[in-house]
Parts: structure tokens; C-alpha cells; sequence
């Protein structure tokens, strides 16, 4: 049930967030996503937690003991091949559907809330991982945390809708400016 909701999630379509259609497409019935799920969001609270187990193995950058800007390069290189993968489509298309104001959501997708704000903690613990052993601040490295998924969706809904900048120069441009960044609160 989780992969159809993600393949219809996927496609886009607003009408792709509601799990009645969505078992409907499996096949099953809404009384089964309320077996499974318990409601609408015990299954996006679930279907977080897969993309997120998926995207956890594949973000393991900074475990190298390369230099400060191949470590941020990997880092941005990574979320853009990512984010158009179907795992990332999909959570943008459910997102998009979800209040918008924290509280709302939290009052009325409690379960899923939950889930978004646990993958805030663990990209901030990923990005505080892969820099953790070069000595920088790690105030720094939890603003260029908030700063890099908004910015590296930026970039990919440019690839998306097509453009004329250079998004090679552009991920390049955020990469050195981030490494910038970092190497001037270096400590050692």
C-alpha cells in the first residue's frame, strides 16, 4: 500500500492525496488503510517514514575524511539527484496538501507532523555529521541546514520547468559560497 500511495503521490495530481482513492487503485478498501494506518495520517505518517528510510541511506556524505568543499559538493550534488526522484515528488505533492501553519497541521495530522519534524532533526544531525570532525561552528552548520533543502528545490524546479541559467554553475555558486561560509568559522 505504501509504494501505490507513493506512485500516486508521485503522478502530481491534487487528487492523489486522499487514501480512499488511493485504495481504491490498489484495489483494497478504505476499511484496509484503516487496518493498516489507523486513518489519513497514520498512512502519510507512514509514507514519510519509508521516503525517509530510503533517503537516509542515501544521504552517508561527509563520512569520508575529504576537505570542507567536497563535503558540502557532495552534499548538493546528492539532493539534486534526489529531488527528483519519485520519493521526492511525491512528499512535495502531499506537502502541498497539508496545512501550512504548524499548528493546523499538528491539530489535524498529528502523526504526520510528527514525521515531518523528525526528518528536520535528522537532517540536522546529517549535516552536523558530516562536518563534525573540521572544527566548524556548529550554529553555521544549522543555518546552511535550514538554508540548503529550500535552496536546492530552487535550483531543481528550475531543471523542472527548464531555464536559461546554468544550474552547473549555479550548484557550484552554492557550494562555494556554503564552503565559504563554514571555513570562516573554522576553529582549527
Amino acid at each position: 500500500m505504501l509504494e501505490a500511495a507513493i506512485r500516486a503521490l508521485a503522478t502530481g495530481d491534487p487528487g492523489a492525496v486522499s487514501a480512499n482513492k488511493i485504495a481504491r487503485e490498489i484495489g483494497a478498501t478504505w476499511g484496509a488503510v484503516k487496518y493498516q494506518f489507523g486513518d489519513n495520517d497514520g498512512l502519510w505518517a507512514a509514507v514519510l517514514h519509508r521516503t525517509a528510510e530510503r533517503r537516509a541511506r542515501a544521504l552517508t556524505f561527509g563520512d569520508s575524511a575529504g576537505p570542507l568543499r567536497e563535503r558540502v559538493a557532495a552534499i548538493i550534488e546528492t539532493l539534486y539527484a534526489g529531488l527528483t526522484s519519485i520519493d521526492s515528488r511525491a512528499i512535495e505533492n502531499l506537502r502541498a496538501a497539508l496545512p501550512r501553519d504548524h499548528l493546523e497541521l499538528e491539530q489535524l495530522y498529528p502523526r504526520t507532523a510528527a514525521e515531518l519534524s523528525c526528518w528536520g532533526r535528522g537532517w540536522l544531525e546529517t549535516c552536523q555529521h558530516a562536518f563534525a570532525d573540521l572544527g566548524v561552528d556548529p550554529g553555521r552548520v544549522a543555518e546552511i541546514a535550514e538554508l540548503i533543502p529550500g535552496a536546492m528545490r530552487g535550483i531543481t524546479s528550475e531543471r523542472q520547468l527548464g531555464t536559461y541559467s546554468d544550474l552547473d554553475k549555479a550548484r557550484r555558486g552554492l557550494t562555494n559560497a556554503i564552503a565559504a561560509y563554514l571555513e570562516q568559522s573554522r576553529t582549527n
